[in-house]
């Protein structure tokens, strides 16, 4: 490994532009195998096997949002201790399983158990490709480096929930859409054993050049709840991927409620993660420039306004300029958040930082879920979005009152 102060394990964008590149392109690969699911699991559960509890039927997304807070929290955890590439690899290993047992899943059980395993797989992966890249960016571009890791990660979910539904509807439910993750798995983890390097000697220099933060003793409390910037960026983690989760699960049956075809379906579906992915890379850099919390609150905002509208909703065209504006929201805050987590810790607490921020951002998926199904078997499935928007309503708020940091990186 070269020694940390060599010219060639300095951060910085332009610098180390291939390994990025490489990087951005094998999480393109971590957010397809999520994209997968998006449009086609729910139909699964009712039409071959016969589940019409919604509360059952989330219980996919429940599994795989504890599965992959507790890993991002183990990728963050080991990745100081054991290497952020190990990390990397084994994500992809627990991916491989993934698209053959949703393929010939013989009940819903299985289904269940490859949304553990894509758990394992999206928290591993992910948290150390996102780690890496704050690694080789350095501080100046921080924002658009996370904008880049997100675009790459979330047009890649829209692009294969487009894909699956619109194969769904052509060739049916199964095997034929859950192919296209055979691919993805596998070159995901060709590439990363084998063109991907380490990047710990990029941490160790920007730890002797280090000029803001201190080393936190109590990396889970400060995260957690015991630093009031930090515990604002992550409650408001935990309350988009609780949307999110809810989104999930709801969208479907109330598209198809609405009397939407499953062709339609996939494309809604596709339009709000691709507004996600696609802006993150303008939303990241801006955030460089105006401060991580005047994004994250309006951000926030717009998520929770464009759910209480989507509720009311009737035609096609309506539900997908709202879909726009929720991924547009959701833009503004998901590169933002993991910049702001660096900007606030020291280099050697930054992937142990990530971790612990995205097992309570990531726990939202699992919260949303159980939420969404109780809500739903109890109610309606308008009632979940429009309390899903209260709640995020909310979210705007105590980010606006409790983040008392703008978070600009230094200049």
């Amino acid at each position: 490994m070269s020694e940390p102060h060599k010219s060639g394990n300095i951060p910085g964008l332009k610098r180390n532009w291939k390994q990025f590149s490489l990087l951005v392109l094998i999480n393109a690969f971590v957010g397809g195998m999520v994209g997968l699911e998006r449009t086609i699991l729910p139909e699964i559960a009712e039409t071959d096997f016969g589940i019409a509890a919604r509360s059952a039927i989330f219980s996919f997304i429940i599994v795989f949002g504890i599965t992959k807070a507790a890993s991002n929290y183990f990728a963050g955890r080991f990745a100081q201790q054991f290497g952020r590439k190990k990390m990397l690899v084994t994500g992809w290993l627990f991916g491989i399983p993934v698209p053959f047992m949703l393929m010939y899943a013989p009940d819903w059980n299985w289904i269940v158990a490859a949304n553990f395993f894509l758990g394992i797989n999206q928290g591993l992966a992910w948290s150390a490709n996102v780690i890496m890249k704050i690694d080789l960016a350095g501080e100046k571009d921080r924002g658009l480096a996370m904008g880049l890791n997100e675009f790459a990660g979330y047009v890649a979910v829209a692009v294969m929930a487009f894909l699956t539904g619109w194969i769904a509807a052509e060739f049916g439910l199964r095997p034929w859409p859950f192919f296209l993750g055979i691919v993805l798995a596998f070159l995901g983890l060709g590439m990363s054993l084998l063109l991907i390097r380490d990047t710990a000697p990029f941490v160790a220099y920007e730890s002797r050049n280090v000029r803001n933060e201190h080393q936190k003793k109590n990396l889970f409390r400060e995260v957690s709840y015991g630093d009031r910037n930090l515990m604002a960026v992550s409650q408001a983690g935990m309350m988009t991927n609780f949307k999110d989760g809810m989104a999930w699960g709801v969208f479907p049956m109330f598209l198809a409620a609405a009397g939407l075809s499953l062709s339609q379906i996939g494309v809604v579906a596709a339009v709000y993660p691709a507004f996600w992915g696609i802006l993150q890379v303008f939303t990241g850099k801006l955030s460089d420039y105006t401060g991580r919390k005047h994004m994250l609150w309006m951000g926030m905002l717009l998520q929770a306004v464009s759910l209480l509208i989507f509720s009311l909703m009737e035609s096609y065209s309506a539900f997908i300029v709202t879909a726009a504006l929720l991924g547009t929201g959701t833009a503004m805050v998901y590169p933002t958040f993991l910049a702001a987590i660096a900007d606030l810790t020291h280099p050697k607490d930054r992937a142990e930082s990530v971790g612990i921020f995205r097992l309570w951002r990531d726990g939202g998926y699992a919260l949303g879920a159980i939420f969404s199904g109780i809500i739903a078997d109890l109610f309606d499935l308008d009632l979940v979005i429009i309390l899903t928007g209260i709640l995020s309503l909310g979210s705007a708020v105590w980010i606006l009152a409790g983040m008392n940091k703008l978070g600009r990186p230094p200049r």
